[in-house]
């Protein structure tokens, strides 16, 4: 009942609502295209693609990761003097609502006639957009939930519920031109421009308290801030858990199930359409498990939900291994909406348990974040060029075995919820 009358309040809460669609819209511009975007690089030109080699999109993915890490810095250190400000955000939608024709009139033809040159201004548009602009407005977003009272996990999942609906459009689409994917994006990225431009609820416009309070706060970090906080040890036994977990994974989700799926389907457009359908009904699913997991880790605790996600993550890597029938690989799938849930948000809560929780969102930054974009960008090209070599089902056993030596790293090293609780005691219920 509580529950209940707490969601009433929050649909009164004109900034909840103008988040959640800043939510929604930044979501659909993105996950209309980027769901499908590995497979527009691999695809045959015959089928709209550019038909890119697995090095090339793993370059091309290094180089996206590596502008992001640094972009991260320089809008951090931009939105840490606007506080609840909206001209970063209004310019990163800018550069949605440009993502069509620069998708096809300038990013296409720079990788088909001169890869360094496309991959790298690639790299520099979708980051600037998208890659580093996620950050920017999730941590906005959770700036606005304190100052103007409303849950930020529940503003969060209208992104979440955006990327499942354009996720089932986009598999349409992709069938009968992948350009559409594109020009959706823009359209949406228009949306999400008048929202933030047009819709701005009275309480913001008073809040010159708020944005004096935010400012003695120093809530997002400063580069002197998460050098400092490199010299803590068990920092980097995080880290490096991390990098040879969540990284690895990541590029086995973005770099290569994608073309492997459809691959099992008797056509492209019956495998395109496959998995924009099953992207759809994973991600849906994994917007619930976002509210259960919590109880979850009050249950039995944040490493043991924390090894549940690892041996998820392995087990879904592992068996893509070694099956290609579509529909089992496809309830594999469906394993994602587990292990992510249950992997991101332990590790977050890990830094909340065993650290100073001041200290929470740049140990998460650094830990996470960046943690997992250095190990893609280090370990992208490689695992693209090991896939072009032994194909992609060899490439997962390596990946997974990797991701099961990191489990077994992280069960012996990383602390128990008892040990050394520097930050927010776990509570049981």
């Amino acid at each position: 009942m509580n529950s209940t009358k707490s969601r009433l309040r929050s649909f009164k809460n004109a900034s909840y609502l103008q988040s959640s669609t800043s939510m929604l819209l930044f979501f659909a511009s993105w996950g209309i295209w980027w769901s499908f975007y590995q497979l527009w690089l691999t695809s045959p030109t015959s089928n709209g693609g550019l038909g890119l080699s697995g090095a090339q999109v793993g370059t091309i993915f290094s180089a996206n990761s590596l502008f992001s890490l640094i972009l991260m810095f320089v809008y951090g250190a931009i939105q840490d003097r606007l506080f609840i400000k909206r001209y970063l955000l209004i310019f990163n939608a800018i550069i949605s609502t440009l993502i069509g024709p620069f998708f096809i009139w300038v990013y296409a033809p720079l990788l088909t006639n001169h890869f360094v040159i496309g991959m790298w201004v690639g790299a520099i548009v979708l980051s600037t957009g998208f890659l580093s602009a996620v950050g920017i407005l999730e941590a906005v977003t959770e700036r606005f939930s304190r100052v103007f009272s409303f849950e930020y996990g529940q503003a969060r999942a209208w992104g979440s519920f955006g990327y499942a609906i354009v996720a089932l459009l986009a598999g349409l689409l992709f069938v009968i031109n992948p350009q559409l994917n594109f020009w959706c994006g823009s359209i949406f990225g228009i949306l999400l421009l008048a929202n933030l431009i047009f819709w701005v609820p009275k309480e913001e416009r008073d809040a010159k308290q708020a944005i004096s309070d935010l400012a003695r706060e120093d809530s997002i970090p400063k580069l002197s801030d998460m050098l400092h906080l490199l010299k803590l040890p068990e920092l980097w036994q995080v880290i490096i858990f991390i990098i040879f977990s969540w990284t690895f994974y990541t590029i086995f989700d973005s770099q290569m199930f994608p073309d492997f799926y459809t691959k099992l389907f008797s056509s492209p457009a019956l495998g395109q359409h496959a998995y924009g359908t099953l992207n759809s009904i994973q991600v849906f699913f994994e917007a619930i498990m976002l509210g259960v997991v919590p109880i979850i880790m009050r249950k039995i605790g944040v490493k043991r939900t924390l090894m549940i996600g690892v041996v998820i993550m392995f087990m879904r890597i592992g068996l893509c291994g070694f099956n290609t029938n579509p529909y089992t690989v496809s309830a594999i799938k469906m394993l994602h909406s587990l292990e992510v849930p249950m992997f991101t948000l332990s590790i977050f809560r890990y830094f909340t348990l065993h650290f100073n929780t001041k200290l929470s969102a740049s140990l998460y930054m650094i830990g996470f974040q960046i943690a997992a974009q250095i190990g893609q960008v280090i370990l992208s090209t490689p695992l693209g060029i090991l896939r072009d070599h032994v194909g992609y089902q060899n490439t997962f056993h390596v990946i997974s075995v990797m991701v099961l030596l990191a489990g077994i790293y992280a069960f012996f090293v990383l602390k128990k919820d008892s040990q050394d609780v520097n930050g927010t005691p776990l509570a049981k219920i």
